[in-house]
């Protein structure tokens, strides 16, 4: 199960991140976003757990939950939409 992090603490490391969701169920991955220009956390992220029932439970325990001082935005994780390319100048 794919789940999607917002409102991340731009302090928050991808191993906080880990931990917080393996209280809930196993973990296969998490990472946080960040900006290719400036490396800096994009303030979203996206754990993978492998069981279902887990990232269920993971979601409604940390959905509105305070981590690091923000109120974390936890939902199952959308398809990726396929967008046009933006041109590069």
């Amino acid at each position: 199960m794919n789940i999607y992090v917002g409102n991340i603490s731009f302090q928050l490391s991808e191993s906080d991140l880990e931990s917080a969701f393996a209280e809930h169920g196993a973990v296969d991955s998490a990472r946080i976003i960040s900006d290719r220009a400036t490396g800096r956390s994009k303030g979203f992220g996206f754990v993978e757990m492998a069981d279902q029932a887990e990232g269920e439970k993971a979601i409604q325990a940390l959905n509105g939950k305070e981590l690091e001082g923000r109120e974390l935005k936890v939902n199952e994780a959308r398809p990726r939409e396929d967008r046009p390319r933006r041109p590069r100048y």
